[in-house]
């Protein structure tokens, strides 16, 4: 996208924050996808940004590493959870061509303990 401080699509990682409910932002290091004009994230179900996210649709992102040090400025966005199942297959492909046998690898593995079932997909579209 132009204008952005980096391209979400290129980087391997971005720290996404979400809200809690008093206003507090939690950073997450994530993988990140684009497909459509938009960009992916997955998650466990359960995990705490997917309950954020429910509650308050406002992110933002930056580049950053594996350990979540942050190196660009920050873009600014909202999120919403995905059910329609052929976007979900989309976003699969996405993330394959991205992180090839990394994703290819991780899914295998969800699917055989069946956590891929207990996944949230969670669309991300930057102000």
């Amino acid at each position: 996208m132009p204008g952005l401080p980096f391209d979400p699509a290129t980087t391997p990682y971005v720290s996404l924050v979400t809200y809690r409910k008093t206003g507090a932002e939690v950073k997450t290091p994530v993988w990140i996808a684009k497909n459509a004009g938009a960009y992916y994230v997955f998650s466990e179900a359960k995990a705490g940004k997917v309950k954020r996210i429910k509650n308050n649709s406002t992110v933002k992102i930056a580049k950053c590493d594996l350990k979540g040090r942050v190196s660009s400025d920050w873009i600014s966005g909202c999120a919403q959870l995905v059910t329609d199942e052929k976007e979900i297959a989309e976003m699969y492909k996405a993330f394959d061509q991205k992180y090839g046998w990394q994703t290819r690898s991780l899914n295998f593995i969800a699917k055989l303990t069946g956590r891929i079932k207990k996944r949230a997909i969670i669309k991300v579209k930057l102000s």
